[in-house]
């Protein structure tokens, strides 16, 4: 049985969580339910509970500022809020797992297997830490970081440092400034719809660019980029009209 701490300042928020954890999730033990910040904070230090489902927007003191007084957390989190907008991008940057009002029960059991599974594995919390970092990067997104799931976990990169990515199969290979390179266990179709907002640009069906790495354009049928890396690709011939206005919108040529 795995611990647990609920936190929401709205009772009606505590209970439908704590009705739906009852039905769909029993390998959990609810230890404590809390309705303000320093409720929280007290018992998740009194009774290091192994898994937190935190509640954001809150009175006085919000989810993050729980986080910021814990830090570096212990536990698992899996995050509840009704905002869809403003924190999904630092949510799917540091891979970690949140939940939308109201909650659904599909998405929580998918949400409750992973964190089981870290927690199993006793992985570090890298995407916690993660997430707290790009909240602050938030208006200056090439400085966030992206947590890249790989065969040990996960490894956490700045996103500027990332010069290409290559699609190998069901994988997608990441290139970065260091010469190194992480194979991802996601489609690069994933990492498009992610990085899309954030200076990259699908030139290939096998190729996703940082157009902030690309150093020259060779004109061709579709023709190539040179990256910073002095690596040549292909650009395909019908991606290269989005090619060439990502460019113009970016570098306001």
């Amino acid at each position: 049985m795995i611990s647990t701490i609920l936190v929401d300042d709205e009772p009606r928020g505590l209970s439908a969580l704590r009705r739906l954890l009852e039905m769909y999730c029993p390998d959990l033990r609810i230890i404590a339910e809390c309705s303000d910040a320093r409720a929280a904070i007290d018992q998740i230090q009194l009774l290091e509970p192994e898994l937190v489902f935190l509640d954001i927007a809150m009175p006085d003191k919000n989810g993050f500022d729980i986080l910021n007084e814990l830090s570096p957390p212990r536990f698992e989190i899996i995050f509840v809020t009704a905002h869809n907008e403003y924190t999904i991008q630092a949510f799917r940057y540091s891979a970690v797992d949140y939940l939308l009002k109201p909650v659904e029960e599909d998405l929580l059991i998918e949400a409750v297997r992973r964190a089981t599974h870290r927690i199993a594995g006793k992985a570090s919390t890298a995407q916690v830490e993660t997430f707290l970092y790009n909240l602050r990067k938030l208006q200056t997104p090439a400085e966030m970081k992206l947590c890249i799931p790989d065969m040990k976990g996960f490894r956490v990169v700045l996103v500027a440092d990332i010069i290409f990515c290559e699609s190998e199969s069901s994988y997608t290979i990441f290139h970065l400034r260091n010469g190194q390179t992480i194979t991802a266990s996601k489609s690069i179709m994933e990492y498009e719809l992610l990085l899309e907002h954030n200076g990259f640009c699908r030139v290939h069906k096998s190729f996703l660019v940082n157009l902030q790495h690309v150093r020259e354009y060779v004109r061709g049928e579709g023709g190539s980029v040179i990256l910073s890396n002095e690596k040549s690709i292909e650009v395909s011939r019908r991606k290269k009209e989005v090619f060439i206005s990502r460019m113009k919108e970016l570098f306001k040529y």
